[in-house]
């Protein structure tokens, strides 16, 4: 299934069936595809999103972007006890977001490192970025 992880209805489907996913995503909140796909995401060294930080930080940006995914983790589980929910009532066996998101078989990010930020990655994040990106003004 190619489906997108923000809502993971997709997902649910594909586990049902026991069919691969491929995720084709610019990013989730919260950093929860990468914490899915098990890749290295320290909170002090990597820029949190609408943090408006780069990958040098100072000491202050770095105690900011730690507090940021502080409350990051207490939002999403706000946002996305939804789906974890309707994924264990339909599954039979309880879920959480991420539990649901790791058995992605592939993800296809919207990112650049031209773009973005460098940061580390699993062999199944492939990028695919530039794709729909304009000449700046």
């Amino acid at each position: 299934i190619f489906t997108d992880p923000l809502t993971p209805c997709g997902q649910i489907i594909a586990l049902h069936f026991s069919i691969p996913t491929v995720f084709f995503l610019r990013g989730v909140p919260c950093a929860i595809d990468i914490h899915a796909a098990q890749s290295p995401d320290p909170p002090s060294y990597v820029p949190r999103m609408f943090s408006l930080n780069t990958d040098h930080m100072t000491f202050p940006q770095r105690v900011r972007n730690f507090l940021i995914s502080l409350s990051e983790s207490f939002t999403c589980s706000m946002i996305f006890s939804s789906f974890e929910s309707l994924a264990s009532d339909f599954l039979q066996k309880p879920m959480t977001i991420t539990q649901l998101l790791s058995h992605g078989s592939v993800w296809l990010k919207r990112l650049d490192f031209v773009f973005d930020y460098p940061m580390p990655v699993m062999p199944n994040m492939i990028f695919i970025g530039g794709i729909n990106c304009g000449q700046k003004k």
